[in-house]
C-alpha cells in the first residue's frame, strides 16, 4: 500500500515494505527519488538497522551470543505498520520477531516519523529498547536521488556542494565483503567546497566520508536551480554511492556508524561510534531532505 503526503510544493509517497520513501515529486512533476530500476539498483531509500554496512562474515558477537546480521541490517525488506498522524505526518513502526531476536538478541521497537514541512521531508528514527539490558545499535538512511533530474541532462552536469570547505581522506573499501580499513586512507577532497560528479568516483564502490566537518550537502545541476539538500546533524558519517554500471542516481546516506574495519573485533558493542539505548528508553536521530529550486 502506498501512503501519500502532499502540500503546495511536494507530493511525497511511502511504502509499508521497509517503511520507506518511494517518491518525492515537486509541483512541476519532477521526480527526485530514484525509482528502483533493477538494471542498476532495485532499492530506493532503505532504512538501515541495527547495522549500517557490513559486519565481518555477516556475524556479530553480543557478549557470548553470535548474531547473524546481513549487510544493512534486518528491517529494510520487512513490512512496517503505517500510522497516519495528520495531513503532514505519517509514522511507520516495526517490532522484533522471534527470527530477528535470534539474529540480534534485543527486543526493540523502531518507529520512523516522516514530516512534510513546506519543501522539506524530515525523517526521524525513534529506537526503543524493550529489553532489560542496554541495547547497542546503529541506524542510517540510504536515499537514492535521480541524477540527472531532467531528460536533457547528463550525470556530469551535476555536482555536490558541501556546507564547508573540506579536506579529507577516505578509508579503503572491500566491495566483496563490505568491510573497511579505516587505517588505509586515500586523499579525496583537497580544500574543496564542491565535487563534480563523474561515474569514475564509484568505480570501486561507495565513498565513505567519515571526516567531514559539514553537516549538510547539496546535489545541484549546472543547468538549473532544481536539486536536493540533505541535512544530517545527528549522523557522524555520510556515504556517497552509485553503481559500477553507471546507474543514473546518487545515494546520499547519513549513517550513525560504519561497516566493520579490519582492526575491529566482532563484538558489536565495541564497534566505532556505536549508540546505546537504556532499558525501556528511546533514542532519536533525524535528517532532513529539502527540495531546492521550487
Amino acid at each position: 500500500m502506498t501512503i501519500e503526503l502532499k502540500n503546495d510544493y511536494l507530493t511525497v509517497q511511502f511504502q509499508e515494505v521497509g517503511g520507506a520513501l518511494s517518491s518525492i515529486k515537486d509541483k512541476d512533476g519532477v521526480e527526485y527519488l530514484w525509482q528502483g530500476d533493477a538494471t542498476y539498483w532495485s532499492g530506493q531509500a532503505p532504512v538501515l538497522f541495527p547495522n549500517c554496512g557490513s559486519v565481518r562474515d555477516d556475524k556479530a558477537l553480543f557478549g557470548q551470543k553470535v548474531g547473524q546480521l546481513p549487510r544493512h541490517g534486518l528491517v529494510r525488506k520487512k513490512t512496517f505498520q503505517a500510522h497516519p498522524v495528520n495531513d503532514h505526518q505519517v509514522k511507520f513502526t516495526i517490532e522484533d520477531t522471534p527470527e530477528m531476536f535470534e539474529q540480534y538478541p534485543y527486543h526493540f521497537k523502531l518507529s520512523i516519523l516522516y514530516t512534510l514541512k513546506e519543501k522539506s521531508i524530515v525523517t526521524e528514527y525513534i529506537v526503543e529498547n524493550l529489553s532489560d539490558e542496554v541495547m547497542p545499535y546503529f541506524i542510517g538512511g540510504h536515499p537514492g536521488f535521480n541524477c540527472p533530474l531532467l531528460a536533457d541532462e547528463a550525470y556530469e552536469d551535476y555536482y555536490l556542494e558541501f556546507e564547508n570547505e573540506e579536506t579529507c581522506t577516505v578509508p579503503k573499501q572491500f566491495p566483496d565483503t563490505g568491510l573497511l580499513d579505516v587505517q588505509d586512507r586515500t586523499p579525496f577532497l583537497q580544500g574543496q567546497k564542491t565535487l563534480d560528479l563523474d561515474f569514475k568516483i564509484f568505480e570501486k564502490d561507495a565513498v565513505t566520508l567519515d571526516q567531514l566537518s559539514s553537516r549538510s550537502i547539496r546535489l545541484k545541476s549546472k543547468k538549473h536551480d532544481k536539486g536536493i539538500q540533505l541535512q544530517f546533524k545527528d549522523f557522524p558519517h555520510l556515504i556517497l554511492w552509485s553503481t559500477t554500471n553507471k546507474g543514473p542516481f546518487i545515494a546520499l546516506e547519513p549513517w550513525s556508524g560504519l561497516s566493520t574495519s579490519l582492526e575491529e573485533s566482532d563484538q558489536f558493542d565495541q564497534k566505532r561510534d556505536v549508540s546505546f539505548v537504556e532499558p525501556k528508553q528511546a533514542d532519536r536521530k533525524s535528517f532532513v531532505i529539502e527540495v531546492l529550486g521550487i
